[in-house]
């Protein structure tokens, strides 16, 4: 099945993964709803696509203010396309990550997803059809990871996890109704997501925003509600998958003798 949309919105869409969406998205006829922060981008990219419908939302995600006026956005509008997008990393350990940052990051990466997912999706089911595309990443599986892997983002990588678990519990919910849902989950990109860390990329090897966009959208037609991009033998991801369930299953009403 091809994904056919002629209205998308897309979070974060003034650098990266957003603005490469953006781009293919008004390439192949869309009109588009971008949020940002960044509104002299925002503008620039309406001047530079000027057959395309752009709408403008300057708004802060990691804002209730914000997020509540995406919402209503998602909510009055006959969305075919959801992205949710918009991220901020703040890499460090949690002994050292600051109380406004550490709320700055999950209103982005899961308040604001949440809720406009939420307002998003029942319109969505009521028509029949549309998408939602969560962006995570890779980290959100690092949780068994040893000390040895640096930098330390135990609150990145559990904000990330969130959508993971969320995008596929959602999916279940609204399966049959002609809605998809989709997490992806990429490696690291080239984009300018590291170097406001000042994390220096420029030696590892990394994904274009471009191909990030290429495998979601391929992985929508497949059926895929995890896309992992970087990941060639997606029999790891579905391990991955029968092993929380057989954790899950794996559950008694009685005390495990471990414990005796």
């Amino acid at each position: 099945m091809v994904l056919v949309s002629t209205l998308a919105l897309v979070t974060g869409a003034t650098s990266g993964i957003g603005r490469a969406f953006a781009e293919r998205l008004a390439a192949d006829g869309h009109d588009l709803i971008l949020v940002g922060r960044n509104t002299e981008r925002l503008d620039a990219f309406a001047a530079q696509h000027p057959d395309t419908a752009v709408e403008k939302v300057a708004a802060d995600l990691s804002t209730d203010a914000g997020a509540t006026q995406v919402a209503e956005l998602a909510a009055s509008r006959p969305l075919d396309l959801l992205l949710n997008n918009a991220g901020v990393a703040h890499y460090m350990p949690l002994t050292e990550l600051p109380a406004d940052k550490a709320r700055e990051l999950l209103g982005v990466k899961v308040i604001a997803p949440t809720m406009i997912s939420r307002a998003a999706v029942a319109p969505m089911v009521a028509r029949g059809s549309g998408a939602i595309v969560n962006v995570a990443g890779m980290i959100g599986f690092s949780g068994p990871a040893p000390a040895s892997v640096k930098p330390p983002r135990s609150v990145y990588g559990g904000a990330l996890a969130h959508l993971v678990a969320f995008s596929q519990l959602l999916a279940t919910e609204v399966e049959g109704t002609g809605v998809r849902v989709q997490v992806l989950c990429p490696g690291v990109v080239a984009t300018e997501f590291h170097t406001r860390q000042g994390l220096d990329m420029s030696v590892v090897p990394r994904m274009s925003a471009e191909e990030v966009v290429t495998a979601a959208l391929r992985g929508l037609e497949l059926g895929e509600v995890v896309c992992a991009p970087g990941v060639e033998d997606d029999d790891l991801l579905a391990a991955v998958s029968r092993a929380d369930l057989a954790a899950f299953a794996g559950q008694s009403p009685e005390l495990a003798s471990r414990y005796r």
